[in-house]
C-alpha cells in the first residue's frame, strides 16, 4: 500500500509493537522489469515487512536525466505496491534516503548488486542506529535505458528510410520550408 511518511511511521510503529523487523529498499522503478522484482524480493526475505522507497518525479529526472521518468511516481509507487512481497511503498523527494533511514530506522537497509556493503552511500547512518546492510538481487545485467533502446530499435526496424529522417527531424515533408521554398499553386496543379 502506498503511504505518506506519516502513515509509513504509524505502521512501522504497530509492526515493532508485534516484534516485526523492518527491511527497507528504494530505486526509481521507471519501467518495472525483472531485476526490480528480484531485488524487491531478496529485500523482502531479510525481514517480516518491507518498504520501498520510491524517488519522485523530480529526483528520478535528476539521477537519470532528460525524458525520465517514463511513468509518473503515483503510477510506479502504486506498481511497485502491487508486488505480493512488498507491504509500504512511500514515496520521496529528497537527494538520498538518509532521512527516510532516520525517520523508520529499518532494521536492514537493501541495496542491488552494483553495491558492495562498504559502498552503499547510506552506510554510516544505518549502522550509526544499530541496523545492517544486506546487497540483495541478482546480478545487475537489467536496466530500464536497455529495455528503452530495444523498444526504440524494434519501433525503427519497421520504418523507411524517409519515414526514419522525418520522424528523426520531427516535422513532415513539408514542414519547416519557407513561403519561397513552398509549392506554388501553378506547380501543385501539374
Amino acid at each position: 500500500m502506498v503511504l505518506t511518511e506519516s502513515e509509513l511511521v504509524e505502521a512501522v510503529a504497530r509492526d515493532r509493537a508485534v516484534g516485526r523487523t523492518i527491511a527497507f529498499a528504494n530505486g526509481c522503478f521507471d519501467l518495472l522489469h525483472v531485476g526490480h522484482v528480484r531485488y524487491l524480493q531478496g529485500a523482502a526475505a531479510e525481514a517480516n515487512r518491507l518498504i520501498v522507497g520510491v524517488n519522485d518525479d523530480r529526483s528520478v529526472a535528476g539521477l537519470k536525466g532528460e525524458g525520465r521518468p517514463i511513468l509518473p511516481a503515483s503510477d510506479r509507487a502504486e506498481l511497485v505496491a502491487a508486488l505480493r512481497r512488498v507491504d509500504y511503498v512511500v514515496i520521496f523527494g529528497d537527494p538520498t534516503v538518509e532521512r527516510l533511514l532516520l525517520l523508520v530506522r529499518p532494521d536492514v537497509h537493501c541495496k542491488g548488486t552494483d553495491y558492495t556493503v562498504e559502498s552503499v552511500p547510506e552506510r554510516a547512518i544505518v549502522t550509526g542506529y544499530g541496523g545492517r546492510i544486506a546487497i540483495v538481487g541478482d546480478a545487475k545485467n537489467h536496466a530500464t535505458r536497455e529495455i528503452l533502446d530495444r523498444v526504440a530499435r524494434t519501433k525503427d526496424q519497421g520504418r523507411t528510410e524517409d519515414q526514419r529522417r522525418t520522424e528523426d527531424q520531427g516535422r513532415t515533408t513539408d514542414q519547416g520550408r519557407t513561403t519561397d521554398q513552398a509549392p506554388s499553386t501553378k506547380d501543385q496543379a501539374r
